[in-house]
């Protein structure tokens, strides 16, 4: 009883001019628009490229920034959207490592040799009777277990480690190493390769400028992006190179060849439909 007797009194005493003067001024106080919708209008979008091929429902596509090789500053351009299944796949280093000694062993090719007891000059006679010196018996000085002889199951070169790995296996090694570059921030994208000055020395202090490291991969041409090998754009370069650079038209190249390795397998109907054979001609 005591406690509704208190709150009724503070009720009572507490002023009612302060209510008055707030609803005043909520009702004089024009309506605003949110500053960030006004900020954004009239501004151009600044995504300078968008993903050409289907995206999965589930997925969305990967942003990264664009930047210029005009000048030292770090000129962002915009933004470019990138597909989701060439960069931004689960980190498989398995697959990282298997692409990378396939490269290594891809055109190694072993030279070492050693002679047998058959091609170690001498030893064609028996170095002593085979009863009565009372040493062990041997038939040839050239003998694997004698000092000088041949050798017993030893490399027989040249001898090739070529092998090759799966189309799929060695697709899945690149996107998994755009998707390491571009997580660890070692991607960068540029609009063009338009530079102020022909001077090669201007690139040099760009990257040490911007900081990408002491080695910088720059594919420039179709040439560089289509084979396999070390001349090319591959696992082990990008792995060798702390940084890799990446134009538009080269993020449009990597995403088509790459997603269409996706769908090259597939066949051109599903399985499920049944099976209906021709009907053959009935001869009369």
């Amino acid at each position: 009883m005591l406690q509704l007797v208190r709150a009724g009194a503070r009720a009572w005493l507490r002023p009612t001019g302060c209510r008055a003067l707030n609803s005043l001024a909520e009702g004089a106080a024009p309506p605003t628009e949110k500053p960030e919708q006004v900020a954004s209008e009239g501004l151009p979008e600044p995504v300078l490229r968008k993903v050409e091929f289907p995206v999965p429902a589930f997925r969305r596509p990967v942003q990264a920034w664009v930047e210029s090789l005009r000048g030292f500053e770090q000129e962002r351009v915009g933004l470019a959207d990138l597909h989701p299944d060439v960069f931004a796949t689960a980190p498989r280093l398995d697959i990282l490592h298997q692409v990378a000694v396939w490269q290594k062993n891809f055109k190694r090719i072993s030279y070492a040799k050693t002679k047998t007891r058959a091609e170690v000059r001498g030893g064609g006679r028996k170095p002593w009777p085979q009863k009565g010196s009372g040493r062990a018996r041997h038939g040839s000085i050239r003998s694997p277990i004698w000092r000088g002889g041949g050798v017993a199951h030893g490399p027989r070169g040249p001898t090739s480690y070529y092998y090759m790995l799966p189309m799929k296996v060695r697709a899945l090694g690149l996107k998994v190493a755009l998707t390491v570059k571009l997580a660890q921030d070692d991607l960068h994208i540029v609009d063009s390769l338009e530079l102020p000055t022909p001077d090669p020395q201007y690139l040099t202090d760009l990257a040490c400028y911007r900081r990408w490291g002491d080695s910088v991969l720059l594919p420039h041409s179709p040439f560089f992006l289509t084979g396999h090998t070390r001349r090319c754009l591959n696992v082990y370069s990008m792995l060798k190179h702390q940084t890799l650079v990446l134009t538009l038209p080269t993020i449009a190249f990597l995403e088509d060849k790459l997603l269409w390795q996706d769908v090259r397998y597939r066949l051109p109907y599903p399985l499920s439909l049944p099976y209906r054979p021709r009907a053959s001609a009935h001869h009369c």
